[in-house]
């Protein structure tokens, strides 16, 4: 049986641009060494998922313009399809440190976590949001892009 629910317009414009302040946020705290409390973080992670190849300094740098940009257009409204494969591909990263460092995800796997482990989880909700912001049509992908 198929379940429709109708949520209103200015709900779905508010959730939009709630990730996107977010992501703006967290974004560029990354630009300024020490102020994001994620900073060692995203950079083991993203040494380990390059295999050391691009230096930590670009690595970050990168990720904060990831995410600031992924921030402004949900924020805009703009490439909304485009926009959300981007959140996706990075939340899908986020989630690897819990494989690649247990001992900072966990104090009991796998149930346990660590405020870093919170942290990470935490990630379910942007994920969860980001798939209710998914447009279905057209008409959804136009309604969505009005901020």
């Amino acid at each position: 049986m198929k379940q429709t629910t109708s949520v209103p317009q200015t709900y779905l414009v508010m959730l939009r641009i709630s990730i996107g302040l977010i992501y703006l946020w967290f974004g560029a705290l990354k630009f300024f060494h020490g102020y994001s409390p994620a900073e060692d973080l995203a950079i083991n992670t993203i040494h380990k998922l390059t295999f050391g190849l691009i230096p930590q300094h670009t690595t970050i740098i990168l990720l904060a313009a990831w995410e600031c940009t992924v921030g402004l257009l949900l924020i805009a409204g703009k490439w909304l399809k485009p926009v959300l494969i981007f959140l996706f591909v990075h939340m899908a990263c986020t989630f690897t440190p819990l494989l690649f460092f247990p001992s900072l995800s966990f104090n009991y796997p796998p149930y346990g976590f660590t405020l870093v482990g919170q942290y990470i989880m935490k990630n379910l909700i942007i994920v969860c949001a980001a798939l209710v912001l998914w447009p279905r049509d057209s008409k959804t992908s136009e309604q969505f892009s009005v901020a």
